[in-house]
């Protein structure tokens, strides 16, 4: 992989400045492509590092249903996986927000994994986690080895087997999704515990960035995430906030308005 890569370029900003990354997921597509361009350009003027931009799957078993209807949302749209590459496209007119692509195997496999790989580098995509493809597996099919293409982001949960930890983080590109707790993604009232103790745990095989996720939802919680890790993720929270304006023309105002305050929060420690 080049050093040029935005997911890198990024971290090592972030470094030399001693701040953490803030990570936004939004679904592709939701509640439409346009409204959709409109909330990713409000996510980077809220001081969003990353888009995690979810690809509209029919099956999402990992997610809420906060995030499984905004899946449902963006397909009853018209949202298709060409679709999403032209939103990108658009969104990298103006835009060098880094953005990794958040998907399940099988609308990968049926647009082709290498194909997959190529078009959506092209189209101005950083990274990939996949959530339902183990690396081990991939290396033993010939059709779904990883490709240079793109940064391979692996995730970590607290049920990962503490042998297999040091074999995710050494595959690791980008940076690492570290799960803070077990079940389906969905904003929570309280963090998840032992955070800390199991990033520093993760951080004795890699040098690779460690982000957090699953159940983040206010500022001062990205804050307590950003003291632990070096970046904070919340997805969940900012989907809510398209689900309850999803009809309003100011919907990404209000995405923008609601994110800020946790930016902030993940870059006062």
């Amino acid at each position: 992989m080049s050093d040029s890569n935005r997911i890198d370029q990024c971290f090592a900003k972030l470094k030399s400045e001693s701040k953490a990354a803030f990570v936004a997921y939004v679904c592709a597509g939701d509640p439409n492509m346009d409204e959709c361009l409109k909330i990713m350009k409000g996510l980077e003027s809220a001081g969003v590092d990353i888009i995690e931009l979810g690809v509209p799957f029919s099956d999402p078993m990992a997610d809420g249903v906060v995030n499984q209807m905004a899946a449902h949302r963006a397909l009853e749209a018209g949202a298709t996986f060409p679709g999403v590459l032209e939103l990108i496209k658009k969104f990298r007119e103006t835009s060098e927000v880094p953005i990794v692509l958040f998907t399940y195997l099988n609308p990968v496999y049926t647009y082709g994994f290498e194909r997959f790989h190529i078009d959506s580098a092209a189209a101005g995509v950083d990274g990939v986690l996949l959530l339902d493809l183990p690396p081990e597996e991939a290396a033993k099919n010939a059709d779904m080895r990883e490709t240079a293409e793109l940064k391979h982001i692996r995730l970590i949960a607290p049920t990962t087997p503490g042998e297999r930890i040091p074999q995710l983080a050494a595959s690791a590109e980008g940076f690492i999704y570290y799960v803070s707790r077990e079940g389906v993604t969905g904003a929570q009232t309280s963090l998840a515990e032992g955070i800390a103790e199991n990033v520093a745990n993760i951080q004795k095989h890699t040098d690779v960035p460690i982000v957090v996720g699953f159940g983040i939802s206010t500022p001062e919680q990205s804050a307590t995430v950003a003291e632990a890790a070096e970046g904070v993720v919340v997805g969940s929270a900012i989907v809510r906030i398209v689900e309850q304006n999803a009809s309003d023309p100011d919907v990404a105002a209000k995405v923008e308005a609601f994110v800020k305050p946790l930016v902030d929060g993940a870059k006062s420690v």
